[in-house]
């Protein structure tokens, strides 16, 4: 080699060793600082730490809804003593602690407290809801108490900063913001009570709510047949959520209660006898013929004692037609009033509206006039059309919530008030009583209610309350479902008589009679109220 090429063989080594030299100085030196700072972050991953879910109790302090820890490792479920024992020996690196939810009683509380799901990818992309706070996989209330006070019981999130290595285990763990939990909330609702109507309900469809009339606080909120909603929160259990979710015949995870509407049968005949008082055409003393059944031109309307045992009542006032669901006495009076005023009286007892229950999906019930038939129907009101409504048929439905507030403004002396599943000052529970005045009179709602107390006395319809202790006012009901074979069975009543403690309603779906299916179910939850008082 000649040392021409040597000379810039040697320079060419030199120049290219003094750029590295320089980038060297670049990286080591000046962006040094940046460099290791990059490198360090990196290796640091953030952790969120889910606030702990409030706990949700009955008015007894039961607790209802709580959390229980989860022991993971990467991902993977391992047991509570394994977890317990990794602690110990020091082997936490890669052990996970979550809270999940558990609910205590199962399916006993599912339409009132629902259940958790998990934040979508499409929810957070969407931006339809409101999920600031949270993240994929974070738990929302979906439905129920959990829905409704989320943002009570959610409390505020916590991070924990780690340090992995390049397979993504933690190596250690640097840092950790404590998470603030959610706050607890005390409800109304007796666990005793709904025990006696889950029970009382079994192999049925119905739906059982008990409030205390005079501030609106609910004691039972059951719907038939329920659902375990520890199922929304579990792994692995996709074939049981189909099942609830397909079962189109029986609608487990439908709450009958606040969002089933149904024809009230007899017991709107309260509101019936409402408009004959309020409206002058009888008074407490009015006399009306039960003849057994009306004929209206082809159309004949019985009242049950003619059907059932070809007998009538002869000449009877509201009170005894109270007492004793007299049809044709109802018939009569309907026809007296006209539907517009019988509309009119619904309307003061809320009845076409909301009550504004603290729980999601409450709709409002339905009372038909000639001029929505007219509109949405094209077809004319007949007397007969009247006749149904003014005892609960025909163009008329209702929730159970919505019967129970009505027979609430008997026992409130006319006022009726707003349904609350929280418990009335506790902590976390910033409600008062909210009653609104319906303007019905209480010399006629007194009337009413003497009705309602000789329905459950000897004599009256409600036969299984004759020896019951307190004096109780009540009003059965049977509606025709519209097939010709089956009744909706009511019954709703409030007791003492004197000063009301307790309004009680029950449905059973498509059950029979109110006297003979429902009553007794109401019955045997009043036993349990009054026990020991």
């Amino acid at each position: 080699m000649t040392d021409r090429r040597i000379k810039i063989l040697t320079f060419l080594l030199f120049a290219v060793f003094t750029v590295f030299l320089g980038r060297l100085f670049q990286l080591q030196i000046i962006e040094g600082k940046k460099n290791r700072n990059l490198a360090e972050t990196n290796r640091l991953i953030k952790i969120p730490i889910p606030a702990p879910r409030g706990i949700i109790y009955d008015r007894h302090g039961i607790v209802l809804a709580d959390n229980e820890p989860k022991y993971l490792v990467k991902d993977k479920e391992i047991s509570r003593e394994e977890g317990i024992i990794r602690q110990s020996e020091g082997r936490d690196a890669d052990l996970k602690i979550v809270l999940q939810r558990k609910y205590r009683q199962s399916s006993m509380f599912a339409h009132s407290i629902g259940y958790l799901g998990e934040v979508t990818e499409k929810e957070l992309s969407t931006g339809k809801l409101d999920l600031k706070g949270y993240g994929l996989g974070s738990w929302l209330g979906r439905v129920g108490i959990e829905a409704e006070y989320e943002e009570i019981l959610k409390g505020r999130d916590g991070t924990e900063l780690a340090e992995v290595d390049t397979q993504g285990s933690i190596v250690r763990r640097t840092g950790r913001i404590l998470p603030t939990s959610g706050k607890a909330l005390n409800l109304a609702l007796d666990s005793k009570l709904q025990e006696v109507a889950a029970k009382e309900l079994t192999g049925k469809k119905g739906a059982v709510i008990a409030q205390n009339p005079q501030n609106g606080e609910v004691f039972i909120l059951y719907s038939s047949p329920s659902f375990d909603p520890n199922l929304f929160i579990t792994k692995d259990n996709n074939n049981s959520l189909a099942k609830l979710i397909t079962d189109e015949e029986n609608r487990p995870l439908f709450n009958r209660v606040i969002s089933g509407i149904f024809a009230p049968g007899s017991t709107f005949k309260i509101v019936t006898s409402t408009a004959g008082l309020e409206e002058k055409k009888i008074t407490e003393n009015t006399l009306i013929n039960d003849p057994g059944v009306l004929t209206v031109g082809d159309f004949k309307y019985a009242n049950w004692y003619f059907t059932q045992y070809g007998r009538t009542e002869g000449e009877i006032n509201v009170v005894r037609a109270l007492i004793r669901s007299t049809d044709t006495f109802f018939y009569k009076l309907g026809e007296m009033v006209g539907p517009e005023k019988i509309n009119f009286w619904a309307q003061k007892y809320n009845l076409d509206k909301i009550f504004g229950i603290d729980l999601p999906g409450e709709i409002p019930g339905f009372v038909g006039t000639p001029e929505w038939k007219k509109k949405y129907k094209n077809e004319g009101w007949f007397l007969g059309n009247t006749y149904h409504l003014a005892i609960g048929q025909g163009d008329i439905d209702l929730t159970p919530l919505a019967v129970n507030e009505m027979a609430s403004v008997v026992a409130n002396n006319g006022k009726y008030c707003t349904p609350r599943m929280l418990r009335l000052g506790t902590e976390n529970t910033p409600y008062q009583a909210e009653c609104k005045d319906t303007g019905v009179k209480k010399e006629y709602l007194d009337i009413i209610k003497r009705g309602m107390i000789g329905a459950c006395e000897t004599g009256g319809t409600a036969y299984p309350f004759f020896d019951f202790k307190p004096v109780a006012a009540c009003k059965t009901g049977t509606a025709e479902t519209g097939d010709g074979k089956t009744t909706h069975a009511w019954f709703t009543v409030f007791a003492p008589s004197e000063n009301p403690t307790i309004v009680l309603t029950v449905l059973v779906e498509r059950g029979g009679e109110g006297s003979t299916v429902a009553a007794p179910i109401a019955k045997e939850i009043l036993k349990e109220y009054f026990k020991g008082k």
